[in-house]
């Protein structure tokens, strides 16, 4: 008998054991900038958590969708695995925490793939007073947060270029948090000028939530082969970074699943991107960092 209770036990033990060794999958947290919120980024991000999961044996994602100020301390104490988030919170992860770039996402629109995106500075388009960057003199400009890249920094990098300095000429400045309530803010009379990141119009027009003539663009830029309405210069997209404690061995792996992603899985669908390509070249976002003393050169 008391032979026959170790022997069961013992094999209780064996089939604990090997059900942990069987189901202990490698778990990684992949932060992303919930830049309209953690509703809408688990929405789109999670098929590109589950992707990842099916792609690679042993090993399982999830999304970890982060506020503006969630971002930093969530890559300096090792909160996240992985992160996407805007272009100037990679270059200041990058020089502070030692953070390096896996991947280069290819955004999608109509079916065209852009590896850049810009800003867009918007009034109202009944606003007779706003017209050109000089205009925003003495009124009322709203981003959606200092650490905002296309939601601020790059029109602020253009205002700053046209001998404008919003936080000393305008009459205020405000943050809508997403990029949505600075739309909506604009529209609505709360602010004379807003700006967002290209793209932002036209996918809210799309979904129904706002109409395009609502809207007059300021310092109107056109580039070739890009789609959206832009009021800055270029920069390149948003990085799929890894914080400095994951091996480099486990992100080649991610990097190649990704690259390998088509337009047509589910999970490029649902993010509306065409995919993934190799890391862009990032040092335009450091110098702009150090030109407006933003991001890791804040100080």
């Amino acid at each position: 008998m008391k032979r026959t209770v170790i022997f069961l036990t013992l094999i209780f033990v064996l089939c604990g054991f090997l059900s942990n060794v069987a189901f202990s999958d490698e778990e990684f947290l992949i932060g992303v900038l919930a830049k309209r919120g953690p509703e809408k980024c688990l929405k789109k991000w999670e098929p590109l958590a589950k992707y990842l999961t099916e792609k690679i044996p042993g090993k399982s994602f999830e999304i970890v969708p982060l506020s503006f100020n969630a971002v930093s301390p969530a890559i300096d104490n090792v909160e996240v695995d992985f992160f996407l988030v805007n272009p100037s919170m990679f270059m200041t992860a990058k020089v502070k925490y030692n953070a390096s770039a896996v991947v280069t996402m290819i955004n999608a629109r109509q079916g065209q793939e852009l590896k850049s995106f810009g800003g867009v500075i918007i009034t109202k388009a009944d606003n007779e007073q706003i017209n050109t960057l000089i205009d925003i003199i003495g009124n009322k400009i709203m981003g959606v947060k200092a650490s905002a890249f296309g939601g601020w920094q790059v029109a602020y990098k253009e205002i700053m270029d046209a001998g404008i300095d919003p936080f000393a000429d305008c009459a205020s400045i405000e943050w809508g948090a997403n990029h949505d309530k600075v739309v909506y803010a604009v529209r609505d009379g709360k602010a004379d000028v807003g700006t967002v990141r290209t793209d932002t119009l036209e996918r809210m027009a799309d979904e129904g939530s706002i109409k395009l003539s609502e809207f007059k663009i300021i310092n109107k830029k056109e580039h070739q082969g890009f789609p959206f309405v832009c009021s800055t210069v270029l920069y390149p997209e948003w990085p799929f970074a890894k914080v400095e404690s994951v091996s480099d061995d486990v992100a080649k792996e991610v990097a190649g699943v990704l690259l390998e992603m088509e337009s047509s899985d589910k999970a490029a669908k649902a993010a509306k991107i065409m995919g993934w390509t190799e890391v862009l070249d990032y040092e335009v976002i450091e110098t702009l960092q150090k030109s407006l003393k933003v991001g890791a050169y804040k100080e």
